[in-house]
């Protein structure tokens, strides 16, 4: 995840946008929207730039619009990465993944508490790793990774839920050898439900940073995120 294509074409943020609500849950400050009475949630782990990306609200409205109560949690505590005022390395320090999971554990213990049982969790890039961690201790019932960092072939052989793995043709931070790898591995493993596609003509990021004036792009973003919802329809009932 060092380099640039993690910070590419970066949102400009914005606490009001999207059709649903900021509230908090498991100790966080959540993005929510659909239908609260709905059984079947969906969690969505931003990228570095953090829950309040535009584009990624946009698409949990779109999810939400599916019957799921869609989730998408504040893992930096106001404190996304900025390209302009920080480095990567530095912030990533009190950032990483791995505090990612330990934050994610209350928010889902919160939602069993209310009788969720159906969780999916979709990861995009930094996200994807915490997915992997909810997806590896049995935790929720589908995970998608796009474009993901951190993730490694060890943690694919430990996965325990139904996964979908979707990568950029062009990706610095999870090359397509690397997701031939993560597909090489679930082939061995026939009792885990698994997809994987590499997009052709795409970069790391282009599922949620894609730009809007690109037709190219905002296709290959839509195709990428209609693969993750029927994921999400087909495994998380």
């Amino acid at each position: 995840m060092s380099g640039p294509q993690c910070c590419e074409n970066p949102p400009v943020l914005s606490s009001s946008c999207g059709a649903g609500s900021v509230a908090e849950i498991g100790g966080l400050k959540a993005y929510f929207t659909g239908p609260p009475d709905s059984k079947l949630v969906i969690l969505l782990v931003s990228d570095i730039l953090g829950y309040e990306a535009p584009k990624l609200r946009k698409l949990a409205d779109k999810v939400a619009a599916a019957g799921f109560y869609v989730v998408v949690p504040d893992f930096f505590h106001g404190d996304p990465f900025v390209p302009e005022t920080k480095t990567l390395p530095v912030w990533i320090k009190s950032h990483g993944p791995d505090k990612g999971f330990e934050d994610v554990k209350p928010i889902v213990a919160a939602l069993k508490s209310k009788g969720i049982n159906s969780i999916g969790a979709a990861g995009f890039c930094w996200g994807a790793k915490v997915v992997v961690e909810l997806a590896k201790a049995g935790d929720i019932q589908a995970a998608v990774l796009l474009h993901p960092s951190f993730t490694t072939v060890d943690d694919i052989k430990e996965i325990k839920a139904p996964i979908s793995i979707l990568g950029a043709e062009t990706d610095h931070v999870s090359p397509p050898e690397l997701v031939k790898q993560f597909e090489e591995v679930l082939a061995t493993k026939p009792e885990i439900k698994s997809f994987v596609k590499i997009f052709p003509g795409v970069a790391h990021g282009w599922a949620v940073r894609y730009k809007v004036d690109d037709e190219e792009a905002v296709k290959r973003a839509e195709e990428a995120q209609q693969n993750m919802m029927d994921w999400f329809i087909e495994h998380v009932k």
